[in-house]
């Protein structure tokens, strides 16, 4: 079992950053990761059509012998996380509630900030977790739709970017608020511009780090840790073409992916 890889799916590359926290926690897992390039974005489909793709994602993933999923993705973790739950006989970990409870760890003045696409905003999916944490903390939440093409373009640190961080943060550092969650994956590439903005007295919660440290926990309480003298093999695959994956994703790994894959969930479906 410990041998077994790491399955990781998200609706396109934003989950590339839980990935790459994941390597730089467990170096020597193996990973397999699945970008739903064909049908991305999550954010605009209804959650019972979010649900549908991510039980087929993890289909494939566990026909693959994997020892834990990670939903690296917003809207599939806010909308399929239970289902995945209550039919895998696996691990299943999400983006939302690692990254909501640092959140509640590190506020001091009881008010947090969540910054996430219109989608995930529109779900409350942070803010409910974050008091069921502990309700007597106030969320402020924001969204900045313009945060994902800037991540995607590698407009991360340029007039561009700074200007729309500060139209979308200005009122968060007004409301009190001392601790944000990056509740985007594509967010941790925005990390410094954000930072500059809301000042240094503003602590970021980056989902992805925290995602990458409880899925250690979970394998480490488990006994399913490879060797820390292993090095981890990467795979990665894509329901379209992988060239424009390939082209951000190596932008978003912070190197180079290897070979990518295309494959047809449809076709998965007709194997044992």
């Amino acid at each position: 079992m410990p041998w077994k890889a790491i399955g990781i799916f998200d609706s396109g590359v934003g989950g590339l950053t839980v990935l790459k926290e994941i390597i730089k926690v467990l170096p020597q897992e193996d990973t397999i990761y699945v970008g739903d390039t064909a049908r991305v974005p999550y954010g605009t489909k209804s959650p019972e059509t979010v649900i549908r793709y991510s039980l087929e994602i993890a289909s494939f993933l566990v026909k693959r012998d994997i020892k834990l999923l990670v939903v690296a993705c917003n809207t599939a973790s806010a909308a399929s996380l239970e289902a995945l739950t209550e039919r895998l006989p696996i691990p299943v970990v999400g983006v939302i509630e690692p990254g909501a409870r640092r959140a509640v760890a590190t506020t001091r003045t009881g008010k947090v900030g969540v910054i996430g696409t219109e989608g995930t905003i529109r779900s409350s999916a942070y803010a409910k977790a974050i008091k069921r944490l502990n309700p007597e903390v106030e969320v402020i939440t924001r969204a900045c739709p313009l945060f994902v093409p800037l991540a995607e373009e590698g407009w991360t640190d340029n007039e561009v970017a700074r200007l729309s961080a500060r139209t979308y943060l200005a009122g968060l550092r007004e409301q009190g608020v001392d601790t944000i969650v990056l509740g985007c994956t594509h967010y941790p590439l925005l990390k410094r511009v954000i930072g500059e903005t809301v000042g240094e007295d503003v602590r970021l919660v980056d989902s992805a780090e925290e995602t990458a440290r409880t899925v250690a926990d979970i394998l480490r309480s488990r006994g399913l840790l490879r060797p820390e003298g292993e090095q981890g093999n990467h795979h990665f695959f894509v329901t379209d073409v992988p060239a424009g994956f390939i082209r951000v994703g190596n932008r978003f790994i912070g190197g180079r992916l290897g070979d990518v894959y295309q494959v047809s969930l449809d076709a998965e479906k007709e194997r044992p």
